[in-house]
């Protein structure tokens, strides 16, 4: 595998607004050998107080038919992808999510196409390989992506990694760099697993141990910039070293530890209809059944260790929010 240094003209980020786009818009913004150009799309404007002096913002949906012509005009060299739709708002739905994982990502690709992108870097998840009780104890780059129907953020990954696997089929010209992270955690990360934690117990499934895989912010962005500035393609997942069951966890938080029994699944469809909580009876496969992802390839093939393993990963998250 080529891995030479490289500096590409010009990188846009989508999702640039999001929680790792940010940090990595700053991490490009401070490298010594920077781009000409450094652009950050999202769909939402940026505050100016939050604005770099060497980035240029874009406001843009990435399902818009100009978004070919951005690209042209800044003549991009590499596209990092990381606008998905990661926590869904309680109205939101599945043909919004749908439009914007999928089609948005279709859009995305084409435009990189129109405009002669010489790279796509694309965040995934390792959620694309599903939640399945027979997922080996850990999956690697080549397993079967399955990515549950029943869980929109899931079968939208799957979805997507199988339009790229076409892709690369189609036109090889546009070089592919995946990532397929774990739980991503940081000192300000605020999503539906940190939502877990914040809980005055932690809910588990009898019979179910939920092991989870963490890969700290950092180390994403390190990734990320890594796959920026070198010649690197192929699939990776971003993990660090070890796992954390939901047990543990609670003892790290020092919380009562609930297992609960599957049945919930009902209750889990009642409270959802009932609009009491967002989540419904995909969740309890979403516990059930974690899958741990290997991070061998990332150390062996794309040359990068995580500096901090699961459990440190947890430790730091507690620290930083004060709840150790």
């Amino acid at each position: 595998m080529r891995d030479p240094m490289r500096i590409p003209n010009s990188v846009l980020v989508t999702g640039g607004g999001g929680y790792i786009g940010r940090q990595l818009i700053h991490a490009l913004a401070e490298q010594k050998d920077p781009t000409q150009t450094i652009l950050s799309l999202d769909v939402r404007d940026t505050p100016p107080d939050e604005k770099l002096e060497k980035v240029q913002y874009l406001t843009t949906d990435i399902r818009s038919s100009e978004l070919a012509t951005i690209f042209g005009k800044f003549r991009v060299a590499t596209v990092v992808h990381l606008a998905s739709i990661v926590t869904p708002g309680k109205k939101s739905n599945r043909e919004f999510e749908y439009s914007v994982d999928v089609l948005g990502t279709e859009n995305v690709l084409n435009a990189c196409l129109k405009t002669n992108v010489d790279k796509l870097i694309l965040t995934s998840s390792g959620a694309a390989y599903g939640y399945y009780p027979d997922n080996p104890e850990w999956l690697t780059e080549t397993d079967r992506l399955r990515g549950n129907p029943e869980f929109a953020y899931s079968d939208h990954k799957r979805l997507v990694e199988e339009m790229l696997a076409r892709y690369r089929e189609t036109h090889p010209e546009l070089r592919q760099l995946i990532f397929r992270p774990g739980t991503i955690l940081g000192a300000t990360a605020d999503n539906q697993i940190t939502a877990l934690f914040q809980k005055p117990y932690v809910l588990g499934l009898k019979g179910a141990a939920t092991p989870f895989v963490f890969i700290w912010d950092q180390d994403v962005v390190n990734c990320l910039t890594r796959g920026i500035y070198r010649d690197i393609t192929g699939i990776f997942n971003l993990a660090g070293d070890g796992v954390l069951t939901m047990k543990e966890i609670a003892a790290l938080l020092k919380k009562p530890y609930v297992a609960l029994p599957v049945q919930l699944r009902i209750a889990y469809w009642i409270l959802k209809r009932l609009r009491l909580t967002q989540y419904g009876p995909e969740q309890v496969n979403f516990l059930r059944y974690r899958p741990v992802l290997s991070n061998q390839k990332l150390k062996e093939d794309f040359g990068y260790v995580p500096q901090k393993t699961t459990r440190q990963v947890f430790e730091y998250y507690l620290k930083a929010n004060a709840m150790d």
